[in-house]
C-alpha cells in the first residue's frame, strides 16, 4: 500500500509556472513508476507525465510535451512536475500515480495507486 499526497496546486495567469510535489508514503519508492494524470472540469481524467523507477525514462502527452517536467528524488520519496508555458487548458486536478513492479502507465486502467489530487487553475 502507498499513499501518494499533492501539494502545489494553486492559481496562476497564463504563460505562469507552477510546480507540483507528491510525497509517497513507504519503503518501496524506487520500485514504482511514478506519474501524473489530469482531469479537467467536465472531461475525462487524462495522462499527462509519468517516469521510470530509477528516473531515467520520461514520458510526455503531446499536449505537455516541451512545457512540463517530471523528475523524481528517491532518496526523498517524492515526484515532480514542473509546468511552464501554462495555459487556460491546463487548468484542472492533477493527480500523483503509482505503479507497482515498474512499468508505467499511460492509461488510468494501468495505474495502481493515485493521490487526491491537487487543484491547478490557469486564468486567461
Amino acid at each position: 500500500q502507498v499513499q501518494l499526497i499533492e501539494s502545489g496546486g494553486g492559481l496562476v495567469q497564463v504563460g505562469g509556472s507552477l510546480r507540483l510535489s507528491c510525497a509517497a508514503s513507504g519503503s518501496a519508492f524506487s520500485s514504482y513508476a511514478m506519474g501524473w494524470f489530469r482531469q479537467a472540469p467536465e472531461k475525462e481524467r487524462e495522462f499527462v507525465a509519468a517516469i521510470s523507477r530509477s528516473g531515467g525514462n520520461t514520458y510526455y502527452a503531446d499536449s505537455v510535451k516541451g512545457r512540463f517536467t517530471i523528475s523524481r528524488d528517491n532518496g526523498k520519496n517524492m515526484v515532480f512536475l514542473q509546468m511552464n508555458s501554462l495555459k487556460p487548458e491546463d487548468t484542472g486536478v492533477y493527480y500523483c500515480t503509482a505503479n507497482r513492479g515498474g512499468p508505467v502507465s499511460t492509461t488510468t486502467g494501468g495505474v495502481d495507486y493515485w493521490g487526491k489530487g491537487t487543484l491547478v487553475t490557469v486564468s486567461s
